[in-house]
């Protein structure tokens, strides 16, 4: 972040500095955090009221810390203060001042039901072709009211493209995200059923989604998916440039032979609008990530890098953001997939396919929980994904937790499958059943919505069990 004086965020926020932070209003402040364990000096603490913590309560620690002062709904005694009615809301209004008055970079919002960290970090590997010091990328998944603001914030004048994931909770929040971020390249992935629980129906899903592309100007590009009828339909919906990526015949930036090798990693030729083909070989794990790569080419494509370079940078790239899709093989020679950052039926069908992709003379193992906010749809799409598991000869499914019950029967009652499919109530009970029956040469793959907590048994399997830690 550009130094900037306490006087101007706060006016920036119509915020009322306490006595302790007028003393001070001449004093920079360097950046933004909400974290109190990850306190930098020369930042501003956001304190922000939670269901289980209040981020007042940490407060005063964070400047005795080193902040220069706190961002805070009520003001605090002996600390320097900007005192706002709404902390969440004076961050995004300071982050759209900053975005206006400062950053002058290329800013690209990515969407999607799925998919979207990944894209985020291929899109930020294309656009360092240019220079790794010229790229602000989003940590993790920064995709939210706080988390993009506090992306933005980390940019300054120099920064030459700014990499923003946008998530989605319900109608108006990617409206109310692209108005502060004020993107110039709009990426939509998909329309899934994620958070579809959270909706009135699926349909409301694309509307959500389509919010994104509504808030770009006529000289921004809007850049759909070509493979998913929801998204190419949103072309109507703004006054951007449409391009289109995927592996249609009629996309702009297209893919084609899609091979995977013996990991599972995906390679592929690229053509960007009709130039020469370029080899792409992928260092992840699965078919569903050259969406995101031809999503990321696309974005190169528009911001002009040639498509060699996009190839290369492709190539090169690494995971960069953890529990998407990391594989890893243990001393005694278990390959874990751990892929569980999130889950919603498209993913996991994604996971599952990879998962297949892989088997080798080893036993593949589904060790999956549930896939959370699908509201109505939930029992059916849990059903399907263990119908799906014995389908594609996935040799052990395991299913962890209440809600899979119904993933279990689906399997058990499918075809030939009677004890291939196991349930357990918890984390320990499949972790007691993984060390009794894994052995060296099986895969396993362990995926559920983040909340259920499934990283204890990918950590377990890879000697890092840190529940107690």
């Amino acid at each position: 972040m550009k130094p900037t004086p306490l006087s101007l965020i706060a006016e920036a926020c119509s915020g009322e500095l306490n006595s302790e932070a007028r003393a001070t209003a001449r004093v920079n402040a360097t950046g933004f955090f909400v974290d109190s364990r990850t306190v930098a000096p020369g930042q501003v603490f956001v304190a922000i009221p939670g269901e289980r913590v209040d981020g007042h309560s940490y407060a005063a620690s964070a400047v005795r810390e080193g902040a220069v002062a706190a961002l805070v709904n009520q003001e605090i005694a002996g600390i320097p203060c900007i005192v706002v009615q709404d902390t969440v809301v004076a961050l995004g209004q300071i982050a759209r001042w900053y975005r206006q008055e400062v950053v002058q970079a290329t800013v690209v919002g990515v969407t999607g039901s799925s998919g979207k960290t990944t894209t985020k970090d291929l899109i930020a590997d294309v656009l360092e072709g240019f220079g790794h010091d010229h790229v602000v990328a989003a940590r993790g998944s920064f995709n939210t009211e706080v988390g993009v603001p506090l992306t933005i914030l980390e940019a300054d004048e120099e920064t030459r493209f700014l990499v923003l994931e946008m998530g989605m909770r319900g109608l108006g929040h990617i409206a109310y995200i692209a108005d502060i971020a004020q993107p110039d390249i709009g990426v939509v992935l998909n329309v899934g059923s994620a958070h579809v629980g959270m909706m009135a129906g699926p349909g409301d899903i694309a509307v959500a989604k389509g919010e994104l592309v509504e808030a770009l100007s006529g000289t921004g590009y809007a850049l759909l998916n070509a493979d998913d009828p929801q998204v190419t339909a949103m072309a109507s919906r703004t006054h951007a440039r449409v391009v289109r990526f995927g592996t249609d015949d009629f996309a702009d930036v297209s893919g084609s032979n899609i091979h995977l090798d013996a990991s599972g990693r995906p390679s592929f030729d690229l053509t960007v609008e009709g130039g020469d083909t370029q080899s792409v070989a992928l260092n992840l794990h699965g078919e569903h990530f050259v969406e995101s790569a031809l999503a990321a080419a696309a974005v190169g494509y528009v911001c002009g890098v040639d498509s060699a370079k996009i190839a290369q940078q492709l190539s090169n790239a690494h995971p960069r953001s953890p529990w998407r899709m990391e594989v890893t093989t243990t001393d005694n020679g278990v390959t874990v997939i751990s892929d569980v950052y999130n889950a919603n039926p498209e993913s996991m069908r994604a996971a599952l396919k990879a998962l297949r992709s892989m088997a080798g003379s080893g036993r593949t193992w589904a060790v999956l929980g549930e896939m959370r906010e699908l509201g109505e749809v939930s029992r059916d799409q849990h059903d399907a994904i263990g119908r799906l598991a014995v389908r594609l000869d996935i040799s052990r499914l395991v299913c962890v937790g209440e809600a899979t019950k119904v993933m279990h029967l689906a399997a058990s009652n499918e075809g030939s499958w009677g004890e291939e499919s196991a349930w357990v109530p918890d984390i320990d009970a499949a972790i007691a059943l993984l060390d009794a029956q894994v052995r060296p040469g099986d895969i396993v793959l362990v995926k559920a919505s983040r909340s259920v907590g499934l990283e204890a048994i990918a950590d377990h399997l890879l000697g890092q069990d840190r529940r107690s830690a």
